[in-house]
């Protein structure tokens, strides 16, 4: 499945929830399905203004990926388990977004997405910005990083609606 597929996907889905079923949170320490959705949006963003960036850079950079960055762009993915970032970096996603927010949300990370995915493959790839634990990836990357970050997050929705039964 393409990318932009999955986030209509996901976008699709937002359909089937209540607002009280978005809100939901089953128990401390864990999301309501509006805050994996916050979460998605923000970091999608994180990453193509990172992709963006790289369309800026007049200089090329010749360090590569960390040993994990390589592992993931080869697997094609996040590993299936659970990550947790350190609490400095962990922060709530926000839990206050209406259901038409959300689906407003994800309809502009689609264009966003959909215009950089034609322009994406031109752009020089030794530009390149840093990823705290992934190493130095270029516009490609960040962009493929995007849809790699939404599959990772199939099993947590998953997760989320089985706990609204």
């Amino acid at each position: 499945m393409s990318d932009i597929k999955l986030l209509i996907t996901f976008k699709s889905a937002l359909y089937n929830y209540s607002l009280e079923q978005l809100r939901y949170i089953s128990k401390e320490g864990v999301w309501s399905i509006g805050q994996m959705y916050d979460h998605l949006i923000v970091v999608a963003h994180e990453y193509l203004d990172n992709l963006e960036t790289c369309t800026t850079l007049t200089e090329e950079q010749p360090l590569g990926k960390t040993q994990f960055g390589e592992q993931l762009f080869r697997n094609g993915g996040f590993p299936p388990i659970k990550i947790r970032l350190p609490d400095e970096l962990n922060s709530p996603p926000s839990n206050s977004d209406s259901k038409e927010d959300l689906i407003i949300r994800m309809d502009q990370l689609i264009q966003r997405l959909s215009l950089w995915e034609t322009k994406v493959d031109y752009i020089n790839p030794h530009h390149k910005v840093e990823h705290g634990g992934f190493g130095w990836l270029n516009a490609k990357e960040w962009h493929d990083l995007v849809g790699m970050h939404f599959r990772h997050h199939l099993r947590q929705q998953d997760e989320l609606e089985s706990y609204l039964l």
